[in-house]
């Protein structure tokens, strides 16, 4: 074997470690009844934590239940100002366009605790901390420069000379724009929209500061099992909360490809 072939296997195996690593820690954590130091692998196994999560008084039902709900809220409210600002942002000819989507970025311009700390006491005096809404919102303003970036570049890699012969053969500009731009510029659409789910299920400092102590999410119970060093039930959230991002891997794989990637931000 030569020196760069052995290089190569080193760096591959570097890699899996470093992507795998955790994942099976988090796996041997879940399955670990008694587990003490300096043991490298648990004295106990079983299945006795995966119970404890999954029982009423676990309250892991009623977070997941929580954080799927204000993560699909999350993206309807995301798209709905995300699909007429990227049609205007990447097919109109609107002023001020790229101070427009720098605006976006702004909330992630500061560290995320300062913002969050100051949407609350403006949510507190306007009645929306421990809402619904109020989370909602506050997942709403994160999730905005995905989808907003994003939706504009799907419909900027529209072509338009298929806008044109549409056109040309008689359809009207609704017509148009629900045949042949929404159609193509729907897989960037997604992509925001999935981009936004995932950013809506993992976020926690928003919730924490809007939504505690009213409503409870899966990251807030990660985080609550990881200071009471409960690395059981820390792992167990965890692993929950992997199953969308692989689910979001599997679709972006399947309707964003290089053709697509290719024609973003042009």
């Amino acid at each position: 074997m030569s020196a760069w072939s052995l290089l190569r296997a080193l760096l591959l195996a570097l890699l899996a470690f470093a992507i795998f690593g955790p994942i099976m820690n988090m796996l041997i954590w879940s399955v670990a009844e008694v587990w003490y130091f300096p043991g490298k692998l648990p004295q106990e196994w079983g299945f006795k934590f995966w119970e404890r999560v999954f029982r009423p008084q676990g309250n892991a039902m009623v977070s997941l239940s929580n954080s799927v709900l204000i993560a699909c809220l999350t993206v309807i409210v995301s798209l709905i100002v995300a699909v007429p600002a990227g049609l205007a942002l990447g097919r109109g000819n609107v002023p001020w366009r790229a101070i427009l989507l720098l605006l976006f970025l702004l909330p992630q311009a500061f560290p995320s605790i300062a913002v969050h700390m100051n949407i609350a006491r403006v949510f507190y005096g306007i009645g929306l901390n421990g809402t619904y809404a109020g989370v909602i919102l506050v997942h709403t303003i994160q999730g905005l420069v995905f989808s907003v970036w994003i939706a504009t570049a799907a419909f900027a890699a529209v072509d338009h000379e298929l806008e044109e012969a549409a056109a040309n053969l008689g359809a009207n500009r609704w017509t148009v724009f629900r045949t042949v731009t929404l159609p193509l510029a729907l897989p960037g659409i997604l992509a925001s929209a999935i981009f936004v789910f995932l950013i809506s299920l993992d976020e926690f400092t928003g919730t924490f500061f809007v939504g505690v102590p009213d409503i409870t999410t899966m990251p807030l119970l990660l985080f609550t099992a990881s200071m009471e060093g409960n690395y059981q039930i820390a792992s167990i959230t965890a692993l929950i909360l992997l199953v969308p991002s692989v689910l979001f891997m599997m679709v972006i794989e399947r309707f964003l490809k290089a053709d697509v990637l290719s024609k973003f931000g042009h």
